[in-house]
């Protein structure tokens, strides 16, 4: 069957991949355990169930409002007032069918054919598929693992051209953890706003960044350059919310607009009473988000000092999200010669699944969840050792 060439030019998802794999396995009998999922192993709060649970017993399942309910989307501005002293209104938010449909309206609405979108690597895995769907370029800016995994100005203006539009940040990042200063994000920011480039800031691991660190956002550099900055969130990974599918975005009205006609036409409004869920979340308080945090890096500093003994691997200390991503190169040999080699033995022999880091722009790396208790964690790090190391 004949397909059109953006699909062509699409890889199928890694992390997609690994899962099938894992599942055969399973299949076959074989016990398999799973660090490659980027989901809390946490339940969604009780009360944004409630909540959910009583917009269904009223009747609440009707169309909606594309751009969507008029008090979530109240309650997302007030979200970036309280947290990022911004002065936001409901017109400038838009929710979303997940963080990543935000995103894909974003570029579909800012990229025109050709345009050079800077996306610092390694990367979360949709981002250069989405800048092709709008037909722009993606340009990797590539951060090692001795380097923390953080771009510098000098590194992002070598790769600027008169091609270039957007730049694409991630911070904390999916797949290293690495969260980038306030005096880095200010830096940043203040080279990108002086080229008249636009910054799109998915922040969606905004309230899993471990102290001493804090969440430097770019919502200020929105408040003073709405026409150049946009922030992308959801309620995912802060509520354990992964299935309900509720992103939002923080942007200009204009861009909101463009971004409600995309979506119109797309999926229209998100589903309405996982909104209702959505506006008990952001008005219930962050007990239940300080919680999941504490457990998270208690999980963090329990992986870390199981991988910061294995001989030959460099590992940053993760200062948000829950993910590791070990630089396991100098280990590769004729049986596993790169990330997804490596990835599909430790699979096979040890009975662990992991994501290779190829498919986020480094095939030095392999990506681990440690969004899994403790002991599931321990043991899965300790098989990996045994295999790897003897």
């Amino acid at each position: 069957m004949k397909t059109s060439s953006r699909i062509a030019q699409l890889k199928p998802s890694a992390t997609l991949a690994v899962n099938a794999k894992a599942l055969e396995l399973k299949a076959q009998g074989k016990e398999i355990i799973s660090l490659a999922v980027g989901e809390p192993d946490f339940p969604t709060p009780d009360y944004v169930r409630d909540a959910c649970k009583r917009a269904l017993d009223d009747g609440f399942t009707r169309y909606g409002a594309v751009p969507g309910l008029p008090e979530l989307r109240s309650a997302v501005a007030n979200y970036f007032n309280l947290m990022y002293g911004t002065s936001a209104s409901a017109e400038h938010t838009m929710i979303t069918n997940g963080g990543k449909q935000a995103l894909f309206n974003l570029l579909q609405s800012l990229i025109n054919p050709g345009d050079e979108v800077i996306i610092p690597a390694p990367y979360w895995v949709s981002y250069p598929p989405m800048v092709q769907l709008a037909e722009g370029e993606p340009v990797a800016v590539a951060a090692s693992a001795e380097a923390g995994f953080k771009v510098t100005v000098d590194q992002l203006e070598a790769a600027r051209t008169e091609k270039t539009a957007v730049l694409m940040l991630n911070s904390p990042s999916n797949p290293t953890g690495a969260a980038y200063s306030r005096e880095e994000i200010d830096a940043i920011a203040e080279w990108a706003i002086s080229h008249d480039l636009f910054i799109i800031s998915d922040e969606i691991y905004d309230q899993l960044v471990y102290a001493p660190a804090e969440h430097a956002s770019l919502a200020p550099w929105w408040e003073k350059y709405p026409e150049q900055v946009c922030i992308v969130n959801g309620l995912a990974k802060s509520f354990a919310m992964t299935g309900w599918r509720i992103g939002y975005v923080l942007a200009h009205v204009d861009l909101i607009k463009a971004m409600s006609k995309i979506q119109g036409q797309s999926t229209s409004n998100v589903c309405s009473f996982a909104q209702k869920g959505a506006v008990a979340a952001l008005s219930g308080g962050f007990d239940v988000v300080d919680t999941m945090r504490a457990s998270f890096r208690k999980r963090r500093d329990l992986a870390m000092s199981i991988i910061g003994k294995w001989p030959n691997v460099v590992c940053p200390v993760p200062q948000g999200a829950f993910y590791l991503f070990p630089d396991v190169h100098r280990l590769y040999n004729e049986t596993y010669p790169d990330s997804a080699a490596m990835c599909t033995y430790l699979l096979e022999e040890a009975g662990v699944a992991l994501v290779p880091g190829a498919a986020f722009g480094d095939d030095n790396c392999i990506r681990i969840s440690y969004a899994v208790d403790e002991k599931t964690l321990e043991e899965s790090l300790n098989k990996i050792a045994r295999i790897l190391f003897g």
